[in-house]
């Protein structure tokens, strides 16, 4: 058996932000909240899409979203959005911004108590509509079914996963990641090759997730080079985008170690999650390819590599690393050596950890932290 839940609707093209306005009303009613941050309507990236829905609807912004977002954050944009009287949630931005906008959905629609929704399928009752416009190519958040927030003094970050907040509309506009700044192409854009890579070797049976896993693979390795050093094509801005979208969906089956790592450094050390992500991903391959030479044989030529070998691909994906300047260690983001124990314990409570295609133990998972930390690649 398998399951796969994918979105309601999804469009995808050049201004299609601002060429389906009439769905976004149509689909979120009169009173449309949206949940964005503070450098995207600095950039003005969000004006011409609200100016033009503003004609036919009420709008109200809310921009505090920051990368990783926090529980309070969530629960300040949940009593603006009540406060407004909101028919529908617009998530107009990155993965953080979206993955707010689907819980705000999630509590204004059920009235369940934040602390009751966390896990699989402990999310019940009614959602409010909702679509999101993702402004990045790296997360796949605008299909997923999953989001996470960070509790700041637990240092862990929490997961909901439920098939009830896939979007009722997903817009894919290119465009939109044209301004993106080189680094922050490279960070998102590695994280999208991650979920192909983690959503692929996950063990289970799901066709569905796997073609669009080896597909998004296959996007991502013609597309991310070129959107880092020529910010302007539009034809790798849209691979990226497009690769982006399949591996989000991909991971449905579920993710591994490179996640339940970065999920504890990233709620710790507030780093990026992308950049977290790709430091971190050489060391879980070397742990967990050996043995899967025939998934990985698939993702390399997916990848158009030539040798298919455990240890090619592993440096194909370090060289790739090296080419979009991605450090060699987490030491270099301010993750001190010491922290390794703490972050290992933590690391194997994390719901990916589970799905990780191979067993590992606390001391296993200690030492993958601490090359992590001292020298990744």
């Amino acid at each position: 058996m398998f399951n796969f839940y994918s979105t309601a609707g999804l469009i995808f093209g050049n201004e299609t932000s601002l060429n389906s306005c009439s769905q976004i009303i149509d689909t979120l009613g009169k009173n449309i909240f949206v949940i964005s941050d503070r450098g995207l309507t600095e950039l003005g990236l969000i004006e011409p899409t609200i100016k033009k829905l503003k004609k036919n609807c009420n709008i109200k912004i809310f921009n505090d979203v920051e990368s990783d977002p926090s529980k309070k954050t969530l629960l300040n944009a949940f009593n603006d959005a009540r406060e407004f009287e909101s028919t529908g949630v617009l998530g107009f931005g990155g993965g953080s911004s979206m993955d707010v906008a689907k819980l705000v959905s999630l509590l204004l629609g059920s009235n369940q108590k934040i602390e009751t929704i966390w896990g699989v399928n402990n999310a019940k009752g009614p959602r409010l509509p909702r679509v999101r416009i993702p402004t990045t190519a790296g997360t796949g958040a605008e299909t997923e079914i999953t989001a996470m927030v960070t509790y700041l003094k637990e240092g862990m970050k929490f997961c909901m996963w439920h098939p009830d907040v896939r979007p009722s509309l997903a817009l894919i506009d290119p465009e939109l990641t044209i301004g993106l700044p080189a680094n922050l192409t490279a960070w998102t854009g590695v994280d999208a090759l991650i979920h192909g890579i983690e959503g692929y070797c996950v063990p289970g049976f799901n066709p569905l997730c796997d073609g669009a896993a080896l597909e998004g693979l296959s996007l991502i390795s013609k597309s991310l080079v070129t959107a880092v050093e020529q910010p302007d094509s539009i034809l790798a801005r849209g691979g990226m985008h497009v690769g982006s979208c399949l591996a989000g969906i991909s991971f449905l089956k579920g993710l591994g170690n490179v996640h339940s790592i970065s999920h504890v450094v990233g709620a710790e050390y507030n780093t990026h999650h992308g950049l977290t992500n790709a430091i971190v991903l050489p060391v879980v391959l070397r742990f967990n390819l050996p043995g899967m030479e025939e998934k990985v044989q698939r993702m390399s030529q997916a990848m158009q590599y030539k040798d298919h070998s455990v240890d090619a691909f592993i440096k194909n994906m370090e060289d790739l690393l090296d080419r979009v300047k991605i450090p060699k260690s987490l030491s270099e983001l301010n993750v001190p050596e010491d922290s390794a124990a703490r972050i290992a314990e933590k690391a194997m409570k994390d719901q990916a950890y589970g799905q990780n295609p191979k067993k590992v133990s606390f001391e296993e998972m200690k030492e993958m932290v601490l090359q992590s930390i001292k020298k990744a690649r």
